[in-house]
């Protein structure tokens, strides 16, 4: 293992330092499926994409006033937009950026076709199946 491998692991106590967070917290944002700590033995791990994912998640429920269902949403988007970007970055061959692109962009209308809307003001097949 190099040292860059080793560089930026914490165990729950420091992370949850790190973040401001109640170790619960961390454990019920597990549970919930919002980020894998990885594990030695029976200790949860936490890298520093951990911990900036954990900041993410605490601005939308602090900030943002989002409740788990809305985390989930925002942070499944936000990780499909990181993906189109990384596409972008890497795109040598055109018609096959183009088609990955339109793979995660198809991916995002589903996220949105399956979150609840607010209030009865138009159906999701009118917001979200235009072209």
């Amino acid at each position: 293992m190099s040292t860059k491998d080793v560089q930026g692991i914490y165990i729950m106590q420091v992370a949850s330092q790190l973040t401001g967070m109640h170790p619960q917290t961390l454990r019920k944002y597990e549970r919930e499926g919002l980020l894998t700590p990885s594990r030695s033995k029976k200790a949860r791990l936490y890298t520093e994409d951990n911990i900036t994912r954990l900041r993410e998640i605490k601005h939308l429920v602090n900030v943002m006033g989002l409740n788990m269902a809305g985390v989930r949403l925002a942070l499944g988007i936000r990780d499909r937009i990181l993906g189109m970007k990384e596409v972008l970055a890497s795109a040598n061959h055109e018609a096959e950026s183009r088609q990955r692109l339109e793979n995660l962009l198809d991916d995002i209308l589903e996220i949105l076709r399956n979150a609840p809307l607010q209030g009865k003001v138009a159906s999701q097949d009118n917001i979200f199946n235009k072209k």
